[in-house]
């Protein structure tokens, strides 16, 4: 197995860290919840909203240039293809991690699937192609962990 083709595993501090998710629908809102989870200061963009979780700073409106501005990673999950090449750009120009959930390509970093139990954590992410096989191999190990002492 070639590693060079994969990204590295790297586990950072998220707490109270500004974080911005792009896009108010299904994916983004699951990102958002995990952010959270990890103690992430977050702000959600998105021109709606159904279910804006707890402690979220939600900007009702479309994203625009200058919105990362202070942001340590972002995410960008919206519908739209030409956002999320925007909000891509915007964080590589300057150089804040970034998840853009339709491409692999742009992302600087891959939102892992998270397994957490007893104490432990890991993330399963794939070359950014093959979901359900991560899905399926995030559940074996969520499985694991669960039973361990």
């Amino acid at each position: 197995m070639n590693l060079e083709e994969y990204r590295f595993p790297l586990f950072i501090d998220l707490r109270d860290r500004e974080t911005v998710v792009v896009g108010g629908g299904r994916i983004a809102l699951r990102r958002v919840r995990i952010l959270l989870s990890f103690g992430a200061k977050v702000t959600m963009i998105a021109p709606e909203c159904g279910d804006v979780p707890e402690g979220v700073l939600y900007i009702q409106r479309a994203y625009q240039p200058g919105d990362l501005a202070h942001a340590f990673l972002a995410v960008a999950a919206t519908d739209d293809r030409e956002v999320n090449r925007q909000v891509g750009q915007e964080a590589r120009r300057a150089g804040i991690f970034v998840s853009v959930a339709d491409s692999s390509e742009e992302s600087t970093f891959y939102f892992p699937a998270i397994c957490a139990g007893n104490g432990l954590i890991s993330g399963v992410v794939s070359k950014g192609t093959q979901h359900h096989k991560t899905a399926r191999a995030a559940r074996a190990i969520r499985s694991v962990l669960e039973e361990m002492e």
